[in-house]
């Protein structure tokens, strides 16, 4: 019998139909909730009758009744069968389902995202902000032409003052973060199926994810190795919460963003990102609290940064299907005349632990899935988008942000 795969608990959503087709079709997800509970009546009454026929095969072979054991064995090879290609049906669904929906998610695409609150003034110039890619040219710190020409379609050289700007802002978040007693970690973005189906990357995100072996895959979030880091482990209640802070070089084909942002810096196939992951108890009001503990700690880097934001919720539609509420955050980007993503912030509840089987034990010693959250830090070279542009001067000249000097070991950055 073939091992049933664990997503959303199938009790809760029989006992919870209403709440789970909101959800489902709040996010507009391909999931056949009919066909999911109709599956699930046949695999559990599949599953009473071969235990009903495994124990009557044992009485034959006390009974040394064999012409009964032979019935039995004919009819329990059938039932098994049946039920794999039941169960193969059951997960394949079951594989497919979204978590569910927090209260407080807009329903609809994302034109229905609610911006909560706006942080920080956006600077104004007496004179036209240049973007990015212009004061990456004049300050020669950027080349996109000898990045395309080896790197292929978004390929981009960070050089010179640029590349070291771009290990300052990480190096800065990873210390800031580690110093809140986060626990510092370097994973592999080389990762198993299993780690991208547990952490929810799949199957949604396949068509993002550039596969390099069989089996094997580029992450596109340092999320998904800390999250498999625990699978098929259980912790003792007095182990929670883990606090992981990760940066790693991330991957995306963007091939499900085709079209959009195909110049500059916004949009590329890699980048690095400094990313919190937490596991805690599972008590959704605990989880709550963490989950403005993340928002706190990115919004604290952007204000040390000094750069303006928005927090937004984004809508049912908008938001990864693995996630039960999700903000961002857009910092100001004069280039773009608007506010870009920057940051993701998500609550997961028990979606991920259940596919990845990361368990507790609660005080009175029954086992329990942890909740999971995680939370974009920093993410360059996305982030440099807006320090370049936001501290330009009418030269072209960069003034860089007080916190990160001790990292680039200079204040400005000049026209060459």
């Amino acid at each position: 019998m073939a091992e049933t795969l664990i997503m959303l608990d199938i009790n809760f959503i029989r006992d919870n139909l209403e709440k789970v087709k909101k959800s489902v079709e709040g996010r507009s997800a391909d999931v056949d909730l009919d066909k999911l509970l109709k599956l699930d009546v046949e695999r559990r009454e599949s599953i009473i009758k071969i235990d009903e026929l495994r124990t009557k095969r044992n009485e034959a072979a006390k009974a040394r009744d064999k012409g009964l054991g032979v019935r039995v064995k004919g009819e329990l090879q059938e039932l098994e069968k049946k039920l794999s290609e039941t169960e193969k049906q059951y997960n394949n669904l079951m594989l497919q389902m979204p978590n569910i929906l927090l209260d407080e998610v807009p329903i609809g695409d994302a034109t229905q995202n609610k911006i909560i609150r706006k942080e920080g003034e956006p600077p104004k110039f007496s004179f036209k902000p240049k973007d990015h890619i212009e004061l990456g040219k004049l300050l020669n710190i950027i080349d996109f032409d000898r990045g395309v020409k080896v790197g292929g379609f978004r390929g981009y050289f960070l050089k010179n003052e640029g590349a070291r700007l771009h290990w300052a802002v990480l190096n800065f978040a990873f210390d800031h973060l580690t110093q809140k007693g986060f626990q510092a970690i370097v994973p592999p973005v080389i990762n198993r199926r299993f780690a991208l189906i547990g952490g929810g990357q799949f199957p949604w995100g396949e068509e993002d994810t550039y596969k390099v072996g069989d089996e094997d895959f580029l992450v596109g979030t340092a999320e998904i190795p800390l999250m498999a880091m625990h699978s098929d482990e259980t912790f003792d209640i007095k182990d929670l919460p883990k606090k992981y802070i990760g940066m790693s070089a991330c991957f995306r084909t963007e091939i499900g963003s085709y079209g959009k942002d195909t110049k500059g810096l916004y949009r590329v196939h890699e980048f690095y990102k400094v990313e919190q992951v937490i596991l805690c108890e599972a008590d959704e009001q605990q989880s709550l609290g963490f989950f403005e503990e993340l928002q706190d700690n990115s919004e604290d880097i952007l204000e040390e940064l000094g750069l303006p934001y928005q927090v937004v919720i984004l809508s049912s539609e908008d938001m990864g299907k693995k996630a039960a509420l999700t903000y961002d955050i857009e910092t100001w980007m004069p280039g773009r005349g608007n506010y870009g993503e920057t940051h993701s912030n998500s609550i997961v509840l028990d979606f991920q632990t259940r596919r990845l089987k990361i368990k507790y034990k609660d005080q009175d010693g029954n086992l329990r899935y942890c909740h999971g959250l995680n939370n974009t830090a920093i993410a360059s070279p996305r982030i440099l988008i807006a320090i370049l542009e936001n501290f330009q001067q009418e030269d072209g000249t960069i003034k860089i942000p007080e916190v990160l000097q001790k990292y680039t070991g200079f204040s400005e950055i000049l026209p060459k």
